[in-house]
Parts: C-alpha cells; structure tokens; sequence
C-alpha cells in the first residue's frame, strides 16, 4: 500500500497555487469586490442601528403585518425583539442581521437568475450540479481558508464564506419552481402570442414564486447558521459571544447568546413563512 500513499493526488498543493495565482491575478477584483461588500454591510447597519431599537421593532413588525396579516404573528415578534433588548444582545443582534441581509441580497440577486437559466437549459443543471452538491458538503470551515486569504479579516470574509454556503439553496428552488410549472400552461401562453420573457414574467416566475420564497426563507436560516462560524473570521455579532464562550467554558453565556440567535431565527422564519399567506 506504500506505493499508493507515496503517489498521493496532489489536491492539496493544486488548490494552493490555486489561491494563490487568483490572490496574484486577481487582486484588482477582490479589493473591488470588498469595498462593494464592506459598502453593502455598512448601509445595512447604519438603517438597523440608526434609529432608536423601538423603532426599528416597529419597522420590524409593521413588515411582518405585511407580509403574514397575523396579528399573533406580529405580536411574537415584538416580543422577540423586546427579549432581544432585555438580555442585552441588541448590538450583537443587529450586527448578525446585518450579515444575514447582506447574504441575502447577494444569494438571491446571484441564486435567481442562475436558476431560472438552468431552468431552462437542463444541461446548464446537470452540469451545475456536482458543483452545487460540493457546496453544500464541503466543510463549511474550509471555506474560511480562501475568505482570509482574499479578504483578511472581518466582516466581508465572513459574508464570503456564508454566501458561498447559502447560494446553492436559492439557485436549487428557483430552479425547481420555474421547471415545475405545468406544460398546459406554457402552451396556453405560447397559442396567445406571448414571447418568452412574458411567458417568464407572467407566467413561470408566478408560478414558481412559493418555491423562490422558500429559497430565501433557507437563505435566512443557512446564513443564521453561519454566525458563529463567521464569527472565527472576526465577524462581528452573535457567533462573538458564543465564542467567547466556548473559549472560557462559560455555560451561562454560550446559552443566554444561543437562546438570543434561536429566538432570531424563529422570528424570521415566521416573518417569511409562505404557508401563512
């Protein structure tokens, strides 16, 4: 067996000199990409953090009115929100949903398109695919590696990493909604003269729309998920705590900060639940 390990598959040391021709080459583009990322995180915490916490729980709960017409439903996110306050995570909070919109913004402005493109080109899917399904499998702590190495440390390598975890949910439901829409339809829309960016807008993107919502709804939760793993690149907000935690053996503070992130996601899940419309 000597022989086999001696003549090991160089994955390694290919994707260093990778990472490190693209840090070289691509130095321009990734300094580029970063102030737009850096540009985006900034504008989203000045709107949550600006105005006074109530407020922004206002704005919060007027939006869920709009999107859920559930009294309950807007009552359990002010409550929320006013738990968030009173454990004293409110900073922290509206740094992690400053990371989770941001991904949300890239993922769905990246994830849609892509997905209805391969909606319509089944070979563009199939060969999307396997480098969907490494995105999804791959550690998720691998792709820290390349976020500091293009990045440094931060908030943007921590979005970085996120988006590329998240991005394959977006583009996977989007793709499954527009393909699903029924032939009857299509043909119906084709003998009334429609072309195909009307039968897209009017028809296959309708349609679909129940299946792209559930795409950001995951889009919200794997980004959540991510907080605490960002928070190793030095991203700030609720994975910090924990952390610090973990690093001090702090019962208490690991799951006065873990309840803190559960109540978030609960919140936006029921913020975006497409069964309540």
């Amino acid at each position: 067996m000597d022989w086999l390990t001696d003549n090991k598959i160089p994955i390694g040391k290919t994707a260093k000199a990778i990472f490190e021709w693209l840090k070289d080459v691509g130095e321009p583009f990734f300094d580029t990409l970063s102030i737009v990322m850096e540009t985006l995180i900034d504008a989203i915490l000045w709107v949550l953090q600006s105005p006074h916490p109530l407020i922004t729980i206002a704005a919060f709960v007027v939006l869920t009115w709009v999107l859920q017409r559930s009294w309950k439903t807007c009552l359990f996110v002010a409550l929320g929100f006013l738990f968030i306050l009173n454990q004293d995570y409110w900073e922290e909070t509206t740094e992690s949903l400053t990371l989770v919109l941001s991904a949300c913004v890239v993922c769905m402005a990246v994830g849609t398109p892509i997905g209805i493109a391969a909606a319509h080109r089944p070979r563009l899917f199939a060969a999307m695919r396997p480098v969907l399904d490494l995105m999804q499998t791959l550690p998720t702590f691998v792709y820290l590696i390349p976020a500091i190495v293009f990045f440094g440390i931060g908030m943007v390598p921590g979005l970085i990493a996120t988006v590329i975890f998240v991005l394959p949910a977006p583009i996977r439901l989007t793709h499954l909604g527009v393909s699903s829409t029924p032939q009857p339809l299509l043909e119906a829309a084709q003998a009334f003269g429609a072309t195909p960016r009307q039968t897209l807008w009017k028809v296959e993107l309708p349609y679909a729309l129940p299946q792209i919502m559930a795409g950001l709804n995951q889009t919200i939760m794997l980004s959540l998920s991510m907080v605490v793993i960002a928070a190793l690149v030095g991203a700030d907000g609720l994975g910090v705590p924990v952390v610090r935690a973990l690093n001090q053996v702090n019962p208490a503070l690991g799951f006065e900060a873990g309840f803190v992130i559960v109540v978030v996601a609960i919140m936006l899940d029921r913020m975006l639940r497409v069964d309540n419309k």
